[in-house]
This record gives structure tokens, C-alpha cells and sequence, in this order.
């Protein structure tokens, strides 16, 4: 899910559930809780999905680059809303990281959603929530899982460009080292796979995956696990030394429905990226099993999806009296 962005159907999976948090992560990711904004802003959730409603009527991607916002910003000091801030006298963005730059979208649709709650609740729920809410709504309305999202986080009151250039997963590095950096915030192989799922709608630009198409790692021939006809057809989209900033779709089949056709398309090696085609290609890997799993099984997958977004969610949450909420979320208060 380190790339490019990362649509509504009946019988949808909701998940509700008392996350065991591991103690990694401290009392704080317990506090949040299902229930934070009813007395608040009982709305809030409403306001949250009748937002990227209408924002899906002009920009179908646009499920998979929240949902990707909201993946960025946990890896990365926890999911505080820090991928949100704009630069200032104080504050270098995360938007200008690696993963980030040129990539990273949604960031309007976000601040769409934030007035909306302002309007209705001023002062009330806070961007690292906003994120949350919005990852939950994009799937289920692509026609994903539904799942209970657990609330109270709080707003940080600074970014860290450092950590976003070296703590969020890419899609041109070795599954082993994608895998430390899951466990470094306390998610297992189960969750990396079934995370990595997100893939299953949205876009990617060619200079994330042009690596596997004529020199991959110096040897001067393509990634041997690059399925030949896709192969074909990603050599003519993406020519070398022409334009990195060209968009493909990241699932062959259903672009823009989440369902379990990315596990499948990684089995036919038509995984767009080296670390997508990596779960199911790399020899004696036991992400393999899973993929195997969630491609026979949808079932299966949206629940492990929505328990892994639940995990995510928990990492080093700001509770209590810590950070603050933040009136505009491009920017701390009072600055």
C-alpha cells in the first residue's frame, strides 16, 4: 500500500469489535472508542461519507487516495493528522516527502469534509479522525467492508518530513524490509497482506513501478514475475526516459470496486507493483498462504481488511489533553 492511492453494496461486513491492543502502543489506543462523537457530533460519520459522495461524481480515484492518506499519516508518527500541515516557519510537510510528493491527493476533499463538520460542530472532531472516517466510507463505498471506526484521536502539533521519507513502506523494496517496517508500528504479516489489499482500486503513476520494466535490479531484462502481456502493455504506457507522472490502474479488473480481484491478479503475476507481485512471488514467504486465502475467499479478506484498518488505526494515538484539534487541518491553531 506505499504507492499511488492506495466505491455501495448490500450485505456489507460490520465489524464491531473491543480492539486488544498490544502494549506496545501504551493506554492511549484503548481509549479511543466507537462511540466518542454521539454526544458531540452525532452526525459526524454522515457528514464525513455525504462529502466523498459527491466527491466521487468528478474523481472516481478518490476513495483510494483517502484511504492512502490515512495509511501515510499512521505510519508516521502515529495517526495524528501530521500528512495534513502545510509548511510554515516551524513545520517542513510531509507532503514533500518521497511517498508523498506529486502523489499524496485528496488533501481538498479532506478540507471539504472539515468544514462540513466545522459548520455542524465546530471545534469538535479532529483531522486524524477526519482521515479515519473517511478511510471506512471510501471502502464500503467502492463496495468494500463496512467496520466500527474507533475515535478520539487528537490532532499532532508538528510533522516530521525525516520520518515520512523512512518510515512509510515503498513499492520498489524488498518484502522483508516492507515487513520490518509493519512490525516497527506493531502490525503483523496478516495485516500487511491483508492492507496491502487496499490496491484493489486506485491509480498508480509509472515512475513507481517502471523499475520492473526494462532493467529491473541491473539485470537488463524485466522483473521475471511481471506477467508478458501486462509486461507489453506497461512498456507502451510507460517508454523509457518518457514521462514517470502517467497513471495506470492498480487493479486489471475492477478498478474501481474494492473486492478481492488483487489477490487473485497477484496468483496470474499481474500485480502492478514490485511489492504487490512480491506477496505472492517471493519463494518460501508465508504471505503467500494468505494471499492464497483472501483470493479464494472475499469474505475472508474484507474481514481481515477491516480488523487490519482497525490495528492501523491504533497506532500512537494523541488522547486526552495531548495535541489538540486542529480548526483547519492544513495548519496547527493559532499559527
Amino acid at each position: 500500500m506505499a504507492v499511488t492511492n492506495l466505491p455501495a453494496c448490500d450485505g456489507l461486513f460490520i465489524i464491531s469489535l473491543i480492539v486488544i491492543v498490544s502494549s506496545m502502543f501504551g493506554t492511549s489506543s484503548a481509549q479511543l472508542n466507537a462511540t466518542f462523537y454521539s454526544g458531540t457530533c452525532p452526525n459526524a460519520s454522515a457528514i464525513v461519507r455525504s462529502t466523498i459522495q459527491q466527491a466521487l461524481q468528478s474523481d472516481t480515484r478518490i476513495g483510494a487516495s483517502l484511504i492512502r492518506l490515512h495509511f501515510h499519516d499512521c505510519f508516521v508518527n502515529g495517526c495524528d493528522a501530521s500528512i495534513l500541515l502545510d509548511d510554515s516557519g516551524s513545520i517542513q510537510s510531509e507532503k514533500n516527502a518521497g511517498p508523498n510528493a506529486n502523489s499524496a491527493r485528496g488533501f481538498n476533499v479532506v478540507d471539504n469534509i472539515k468544514t462540513a463538520l466545522e459548520n455542524a460542530c465546530p471545534g469538535v472532531v479532529s483531522c486524524s479522525d477526519v482521515l479515519a472516517f473517511a478511510a471506512e466510507a471510501s471502502v464500503s463505498l467502492a463496495g468494500g467492508p463496512s467496520w466500527t471506526v474507533l475515535l478520539g484521536r487528537r490532532d499532532g502539533l508538528t510533522a516530521n518530513l525525516a520520518g515520512a521519507n523512512t518510515s512509510i513502506p515503498s513499492p520498489v523494496e524488498s518484502l522483508s524490509n516492507i515487513t520490518s517496517k509493519f512490525s516497527a508500528v506493531g502490525l503483523n504479516t496478516n495485516d500487511l497482506v491483508a492492507l496491502s489489499g487496499a490496491h484493489t482500486f486506485g491509480r498508480a503513476r509509472c515512475g513507481v513501478f517502471n523499475n520492473r520494466l526494462f532493467n529491473f535490479s541491473g539485470t537488463g531484462n524485466p522483473d521475471p514475475t511481471l506477467n508478458s502481456t501486462l509486461l507489453n502493455t506497461l512498456q507502451q504506457l510507460c517508454p523509457q526516459n518518457g514521462s514517470v507522472s502517467t497513471i495506470t490502474n492498480l487493479d486489471l479488473s475492477t478498478p474501481n470496486a474494492f473486492d478481492n480481484n488483487y489477490f487473485t491478479n497477484l496468483q496470474s503475476n499481474n500485480g502492478l507493483l514490485q511489492s504487490d507481485q512480491e506477496l505472492f512471488s517471493t519463494t518460501g514467504s508465508s504471505t503467500i498462504a494468505i494471499v492464497t486465502s483472501f483470493a479464494s475467499n472475499q469474505t475472508l479478506f474484507f474481514q481481515a481488511f477491516a480488523q487490519s484498518m482497525i490495528n492501523m488505526g491504533n497506532i500512537s494515538p494523541l488522547t486526552g489533553s495531548n495535541g489538540e484539534i486542529r480548526l483547519d487541518c492544513k495548519k496547527v491553531n493559532g499559527s
